[in-house]
């Protein structure tokens, strides 16, 4: 469960701004400034007349007898000049300034008779001019001058221009500090047994003293590790805010960068403001971003890549930490099977703390916590509320909250109904509804699939009880079968998994028998009870050919941890036979048993045609079926067709 956070500004952690410094658009404008002037001189002191190219002979000749010469500066055999009046040549503007060359051929001594008889002025000077001395140091000084103005500038604004180079090196931590978005134990719930935890190390920074002189020392690490949104990082500032203690959180990806070496001097950085504002927790996201097993990496990279030189950096700052040194780390991880054992060793992280999914009252006392600040209406019941939704985390529980009370202002009112919990609930483990035009006949396979689902559910031993039956389309599914637990289930024996199988085959079946050919609306039930039985014959010893072994690894892990073996071809050859029997064996029972209440089978399609959805106690009625003896229960996280989540 997470509330969201602000991050901290530099009035919130204790950060001195001293003197006003100058704002950045003056000295912008200083700059712009500086650039324009330059450019401006040197583009005055490049550009050069608009000069008409005419040729030697006959043209300028001509114009030197008919006396339209004014004069001319000669370099070589180049010549430029200006003309007396202006005169136009080959179809170009009228202008007074020209250039020619003089051919190697010519006869210089007539040409300059016949200038000195025009009286034509012949200037010894070379062809381009000197600038004047203050053009001259813009020109040559002014590119030097702009960037020195720009560096002091920037060294102004980083402190130094050591500290300009070494920003790269710096952590970006967000800071809270104990007086800004405080958060407490009193905000989390549904986690007891992780804030017992968690409340002796609020000890230990409120009185390390107490602990020091019977020669206690403070650990060093407190590891949270669990499923996604179940918490850790509130609880992580629920320690700081009890504490009374600056709190740094920072992602472990955000150690990592593509320049060698810019983690670890990050890593420095960020213990080093740690240690000066002591005590102190430092928070660690994802850990696993940077924590990884060191023994898979050197396989790949040789163990000298940016993520294990950060990694390596976090050992040795933990590893420095002594008696007198108030500064815990806190790590949160997902996945703590894959950190390296170094970082799990006494000394480092001595503490390790696992938050998971909150139990029914637990949930119920986190949904009281988010609906703090929601206008309820009088029919809403929390702890009924919370019953109906196992699995869910705190992260999800928030989320319900917050859909409800969107879906209560939409629908103009002024508190929150159970009709909107119901609703956001829907919404959120299936999607919104589908505005789609169904034919006739995909609606009665439709109805007959979801049948099929919810008989062989309420007839089944060891199923879940059927707690609502929908043909209404909701995200990528047609209809949906909700089944549900009377209470929260953290084990489940071998003939409930064969019933789970059961279930899910039921949809298919029912297409058999009354349609007599299937067709794609079973993909995903096909998908889910395959990966049951799988996980039946390869990692819970549940066939009697393959034995009480593991020959499966777990979700998401593979051959190359540590431990973990890849098992070899026959074993997975005769863990893909199990299966199939399993659900060849499977399948059969449910034709039998559709077949045997084909009546049902057929009551049940025809109210779903009716009604569209219906709730337990029509289901069962329709049916024919007493209701299960307890009350309603919960309903379990589903997917598409309704078939239940396994853990």
């Amino acid at each position: 469960m997470k509330r969201p956070t602000t991050r901290g500004n530099d009035a919130s952690s204790g950060r001195k701004t001293g003197h006003r410094r100058p704002k950045a658009s003056r000295w912008l404008a200083i700059a712009v400034a500086l650039l324009a002037l330059n450019y401006l001189v040197a583009s005055r002191a490049t550009r050069s007349p608009a000069l008409v190219r005419v040729p030697y002979s006959p043209f300028f000749l001509h114009q030197i007898a008919a006396r339209n010469v004014a004069e001319i500066t000669s370099k070589g055999t180049a010549i430029q000049g200006t003309f007396t009046r202006p005169t136009r040549y080959a179809g170009s503007t009228p202008t007074t300034h020209f250039k020619t060359e003089i051919p190697e051929f010519a006869d210089t001594q007539a040409l300059a008779r016949a200038l000195a008889r025009s009286a034509v002025v012949v200037n010894a000077q070379p062809l381009q001019t000197a600038l004047p001395w203050w053009e001259n140091v813009l020109l040559n000084f002014g590119p030097t001058l702009l960037f020195l103005g720009l560096l002091v500038w920037f060294s102004r604004r980083a402190g130094s221009a050591q500290s300009l180079l070494g920003s790269f090196g710096r952590s970006n931590a967000r800071r809270y500090s104990p007086g800004g978005d405080r958060v407490t134990f009193a905000d989390v719930a549904g986690i007891d047994e992780a804030k017992e935890e968690l409340r002796e190390v609020v000890d230990f920074l409120r009185r390390p003293d107490r602990y020091r002189k019977l020669g206690g020392r403070i650990p060093h690490g407190v590891l949270l590790s669990g499923e996604p949104g179940t918490g850790k990082t509130l609880l992580a500032r629920a320690v700081a805010g009890e504490a009374n203690a600056p709190f740094f959180s920072m992602a472990a990806s955000e150690f990592v960068e593509a320049i060698v070496g810019v983690g670890a001097a990050r890593v420095r950085d960020l213990f080093k403001e740690a240690k000066k504002a002591a005590p102190a927790i430092v928070f660690i996201d994802e850990l696993d971003a940077v924590g990884g097993s060191r023994a898979v990496a050197a396989g790949f990279g040789g163990g000298s890549d940016e993520r294990e030189q950060t990694l390596n950096q976090i050992l040795t700052e933990m590893d420095g930490f002594d008696s007198s040194t108030s500064v815990i780390v806190i790590g949160a991880t997902n996945r703590p099977d894959v950190l390296d054992r170094a970082l799990l060793r006494p000394g480092r992280f001595d503490r390790r703390v696992t938050v998971s999914p909150p139990d029914r009252n637990g949930r119920a006392a986190i949904l009281h916590v988010h609906a703090r600040n929601v206008p309820l209406a009088q029919d809403v019941d929390l702890d009924r509320v919370a019953a109906t939704t196992p699995g869910m985390v705190g992260a999800d529980l928030a989320n319900l909250v917050n859909e409800a009370a969107l879906l209560a202002a939409r629908r103009g009112r002024d508190a929150v109904t159970e009709a909107d919990f119901s609703d956001a609930l829907d919404r959120i483990l299936l999607g919104a509804q589908r505005k789609i035009l169904m034919s006739a006949e995909d609606r009665r396979r439709t109805a007959y699939h979801e049948a099929g689902h919810a008989l062989v559910g309420m007839l089944t031993a060891g199923a879940d009880p059927v707690r609502k039956v929908s043909i209404i389309p909701r995200g990528q599914a047609l209809g949906v079968t909700f089944s549900a637990s009377e209470s929260d289930r953290f084990n489940y024996q071998r003939d409930e998994l064969v019933a789970k199988i059961k279930v899910a085959l039921g949809g298919r079946a029912a297409e058999d028998i009354v349609f007599e050919q299937s067709s794609t609306g079973a993909e995903s039930d096909l998908q889910q009870l395959t990966e049951i039985a799988r996980q039946m014959v390869g990692r819970w010893g549940m066939s009697d050919r393959i034995g009480p072994v593991s020959v499966l690894p777990r979700p998401g892990s593979g051959p190359l941890l540590p431990g973990v073996s890849e098992a070899s071809q026959s074993s997975l050859v005769l863990v893909d036979d199990e299966v199939r029997r399993i659900v060849e064996s499977s399948y059969k029972d449910v034709l039998s048993l559709l077949r045997e209440n084909r009546w049902r089978l057929d009551a049940l399609a025809s109210s779903l045609l009716k009604y569209e959805t219906l709730e337990e106690s029509m289901a069962y009625a329709a049916a024919a079926l007493p209701e299960p003896g307890a009350a309603p229960g919960s309903l379990s996280a589903v997917a598409f067709s309704g078939t239940p989540r396994v853990p």
